[in-house]
């Protein structure tokens, strides 16, 4: 089954769904998948749909081309064609924002492939994800500081969280860039791999998501989320009130039956 986003004429946000994998591709390849306010309008409707769609398990966000995405299409921005500045902040607020918390929020597994280039916004979207693969040559690069800008779409959160506050400030304050092997080496990402490996490697991961028990996983994202915020005794708390959850689940007692039956579960994501 496949079912393509026919929103609008020009499709710089492509969609399929097969095995439970909505498939959510960047597709400006010409551009190197440089983000446009279109563009971006797309992705989330893209995400939304996933997030609300039963049929969508888990989600695979990759891209057409040479690159994952160089960031904001700065043509667009041409201040010599304006009167007045940007507000960037309405702009962080209404379009990227929303973006990366679905992408951390929705209560299903998006799995992100990234190849060749991830700047700026592009990079900060890439390790928005659950799980992030990249090519052991992709090129991570967050580049504001060349053009006199902070940090955008949440990546001084994940940066700090994954690097620590000094690495994380150093990379930021240089428009330093780390390649795909070097990101999973400091734990940014989860894996790197040869560029020719990669696209079957994220597919695989994503349909076997798709077969998981898929509230837990939710539940899991939920956890994550409250560590990261929480102090341990309210951590705790949260913890348990989330396995509670989970623990009266049918997913949980097929997972429990389908062990002590010697066969493969069959979960239905409740």
């Amino acid at each position: 089954m496949s079912k393509e986003n026919d929103d609008q004429a020009d499709r710089l946000i492509e969609e399929t769904i097969e095995a439970g994998v909505m498939t959510i591709t960047l597709n400006r390849p010409e551009r190197m998948n440089a983000l446009t306010e279109a563009m971006l309008l797309q992705f989330r409707a893209a995400l939304e749909r996933a997030a609300a769609d039963p049929l969508t398990r888990a989600v695979l966000v990759r891209a057409a081309g040479r690159a994952f995405c160089t960031g904001q299409d700065l043509s667009a921005r041409d201040p010599r064609k304006f009167a007045e500045p940007f507000d960037l902040e309405a702009i962080q607020r209404e379009l990227f924002h929303p973006i990366v918390t679905l992408i951390r929020t929705m209560e299903k597994p998006v799995v992100i492939a990234v190849h060749g280039a991830a700047a700026g916004a592009g990079a900060s979207i890439a390790i928005a994800g659950d799980i992030v693969l990249a090519a052991d040559d992709a090129k991570f690069i967050w580049s504001f500081a060349k053009v006199g800008l902070s940090v955008d779409a949440g990546a001084g959160h994940t940066l700090v969280q994954a690097l620590g506050a000094a690495r994380a400030r150093a990379l930021l304050l240089t428009a330093g860039s780390l390649s795909g092997s070097e990101a999973a080496a400091a734990g940014l990402i989860w894996r790197s791999m040869p560029e020719s490996e990669l696209q079957d490697e994220a597919s695989a991961l994503a349909r076997r998501l798709a077969e998981g028990p898929t509230l837990g996983y939710g539940l899991i994202k939920k956890a994550a989320a409250a560590a990261e915020t929480m102090p341990f005794d309210e951590y705790l708390s949260e913890e348990a009130r989330l396995q509670g959850i989970a623990g009266r689940s049918q997913d949980y007692r097929e997972g429990v039956l389908s062990f002590l039956e010697k066969r493969p579960a069959a979960f239905k994501g409740r």
